[in-house]
């Protein structure tokens, strides 16, 4: 399976939200990542226009939001189920961090449907909801203040879970056709000719000038097209036209007429 295809079998769920501008936000968020199912279990208000103005673009996400009664019934068919928390909790399940728990995410949802629940905005999962979870997971912040809004919160995991199955890695630098030795020849000698024409080397006494040029080009490893571009610039020197010899006139002058003395 692909990469993105774990995304696809990835539900976030939001038990309880009571406002709907985080419905909103959290379904922009889930889209942003490549996620696209989300289910609310008794949402306050929803369908509500909060919650598609705080989607800004991701309509397609609450369209096909799926409403539940319970969190039993969002669970049914998922094979494994995240429970988010920020509190400490008196359970016997550990705590493991996102980052350390999304690896084990992105392997279950090969598998099939997996499910990451998030509470109220304001008391967070109960331990009952926590009880139909299979793992407990929490969002490593600042011990000070470290109260996630619901939507940075889903925005977070679903970051974390896509960046684990390498879904939207960035490409590779574009290859492009090295120069070749000949093209640096050329370059070499238009460069030396060039130098010399506006007096910047003296052929008499030329030093280590083009060794070092040739070392500084060997260090930089050019493209064909920088060759090109640095060729145009020689061109375009005043210094490179008084370094070419001029083609000899074809025009003949008229013989000037002598006056009878």
């Amino acid at each position: 399976m692909k990469a993105r295809d774990a995304l696809a079998n990835l539900r976030i769920v939001l038990a309880r939200p009571s406002h709907p501008g985080n419905i909103g936000a959290a379904a922009r968020a889930m889209k942003t990542m490549g996620c696209a199912h989300l289910l609310l279990v008794q949402p306050r208000h929803f369908p509500d226009p909060d919650a598609t103005a705080m989607a800004a673009g991701a309509d397609d996400v609450l369209a096909n939001a799926r409403v539940f009664s319970s969190l039993q019934a969002a669970l049914a068919d998922c094979v494994l189920a995240i429970g988010f928390s920020a509190r400490r909790r008196d359970l016997s399940q550990p705590a493991a961090t996102l980052r350390e728990a999304a690896p084990g995410i992105v392997a279950s949802a090969h598998a099939g449907p997996v499910a990451l629940v998030f509470g109220n905005e304001t008391s967070g999962l109960s331990n009952v909801e926590l009880g139909h979870c299979q793992k407990l997971v929490t969002v490593p912040s600042n011990p000070v203040y470290g109260s996630l809004n619901l939507a940075a919160a889903v925005q977070v995991a679903c970051y974390e879970v896509a960046s684990a199955a390498a879904a939207f890695a960035p490409e590779g630098p574009r290859v492009r056709a090295p120069a070749t030795n000949a093209d640096l020849e050329k370059l070499f000698a238009n460069l030396e000719r060039v130098a010399i024409a506006s007096g910047y080397l003296d052929p008499e006494k030329p030093g280590r000038f083009m060794e070092r040029v040739r070392r500084l080009m060997a260090r930089a490893q050019v493209e064909r097209e920088e060759v090109k571009l640095l060729q145009g610039l020689l061109a375009a020197c005043p210094a490179s036209a008084a370094a070419t010899p001029a083609a000899p006139s074809r025009k003949r002058s008229r013989p000037r007429s002598r006056k009878p003395a």
